[in-house]
């Protein structure tokens, strides 16, 4: 079980599309930074609906999205360590 984490946009570099080759379906995503701007395109929506996707809830709060983002799971900093403690490995991109 691997925890990927993205934090650069999709319009920025191919750090999400990279990863989605490699991703199991056990492994988890955690998208913060300017990564959670590919939630807001439906094309990466439509390709992330069957993994589980986690967002960092102060990137989500300090850009404003908290309702437009409301159906993903978000997470605090003290949640992101527990995660990676959970999982086997944590693979930055």
């Amino acid at each position: 079980m691997i925890l990927h984490k993205i934090q650069t946009s999709p319009a920025q570099d191919n750090a999400l599309s990279t990863c989605l080759r490699y991703i199991d379906k056990q492994d988890t995503l955690l998208l913060s930074g300017n990564a959670i701007n590919a939630l807001l395109l439906t094309c990466w929506k439509k390709k992330l609906s069957q993994i589980t996707v986690l967002v960092l809830k102060e990137d989500i709060e300090a850009r404003g999205l908290d309702e437009r983002l409301n159906q993903y799971s978000s997470i605090s900093y003290e949640q992101f360590v527990q995660e990676t403690l959970r999982h086997e490995k944590v693979i930055s991109w």
